[in-house]
């Protein structure tokens, strides 16, 4: 496949590349379209997770343009999402002991679906790095990081409501 004339027919100029890379775009674009998402969709007494969100959400293009252009992500960008997520995990320590069905009311499931993303990029990292091309270690930290961080929120937002997760017991691993 190749690309005619009109501009409009093309939406993103690495479109029609055959590498895993033009996936990982695409993946991270669709991971801060999520966060996005999630900061239309939460409620004015969540103003520390929208700050937050607000903060992260840039990071997901910077991870996206990485890998083609200058890496644009730092240990300090790790250094601040660790001590947020640790925030939260103290928020919910008693919630935190299993898998749990992604429910909830919005922006719980848009969360999900950004971890979920987030675990995407990482995937794709993986293969791009088969393909030859160097991922240097700080961006699928961070892909790691924001997913766990987006569960977490979900915890959190889930508590805050008064909402109980639906535990998932797994029949296939004992």
């Amino acid at each position: 496949m190749k690309p005619g004339r009109n501009r409009d027919e093309l939406c993103y100029p690495f479109i029609y590349e055959t590498s895993y890379l033009c996936d990982f775009e695409v993946a991270t674009d669709e991971l801060c379209g999520h966060i996005g998402a999630v900061l239309s969709l939460l409620s004015t007494d969540m103003a520390d997770i929208a700050a937050d969100l607000d903060r992260l959400q840039p990071l997901a293009f910077h991870v996206n343009g990485s890998l083609r252009g200058r890496l644009a992500v730092e240990e300090a960008d790790i250094a601040w999402l660790q001590t947020r997520l640790n925030h939260y995990r103290e928020e919910v320590r008693d919630r935190i002991d299993g898998f749990v069905l992604p429910r909830g009311q919005q922006p719980v499931p848009h969360l999900h679906l950004a971890r979920s993303a987030a675990k995407k990029a990482v995937r794709l990292m993986v293969r791009i790095e088969q393909e030859g091309r160097e991922v240097p270690m700080v961006l699928p930290r961070l892909c790691n990081m924001m997913c766990n961080f987006f569960f977490v929120l979900t915890l959190v937002i889930n508590q805050r409501r008064g909402a109980d997760e639906t535990p998932f017991i797994s029949k296939s691993y004992g």
